[in-house]
């Protein structure tokens, strides 16, 4: 006897020459969420050296929550959030952009600090 298969109300019927077993249908993939992203970009002043950096910010998010991060176009690896803070770290500089204040400040491990004012571009 050929076996034959027959999809219904989610559940897959394989019938063979000993019986009909019920399997579970391959759902198909739901609708990729739609993200926005925003660029922010940081004027930095680092301390002792007095110097000014431009820092480059990507925020990837949808409806529920921050998707991805960006840092001069080097996505981070790991990122936390606190209210309107992205708190992550790129080498060794620990990193804080306030998105509500539009700050940056940031850390190289005690040796080096910076702070700085972002805006949207």
């Amino acid at each position: 006897m050929k076996a034959f298969a027959t999809a219904t109300l989610g559940l897959l019927l394989v019938a063979s020459g000993g019986g009909v077993w019920a399997q579970p249908a391959a759902k198909s993939k739901p609708p990729a969420k739609k993200t926005s992203d925003v660029t922010l970009v940081c004027e930095a002043v680092y301390l002792p050296a007095r110097t000014t950096w431009t820092r480059t910010v990507n925020i990837v998010y949808d409806q529920k929550r921050v998707r991805a991060v960006q840092i001069d176009g080097v996505p981070v690896y790991t990122f936390a959030i606190q209210e309107t803070v992205i708190l992550t770290a790129v080498d060794n500089e620990r990193i804080q952009i306030d998105t509500a204040a539009q700050t940056w400040t940031s850390d190289f491990r005690g040796q080096a600090t910076a702070q700085g004012r972002c805006e949207r571009s």
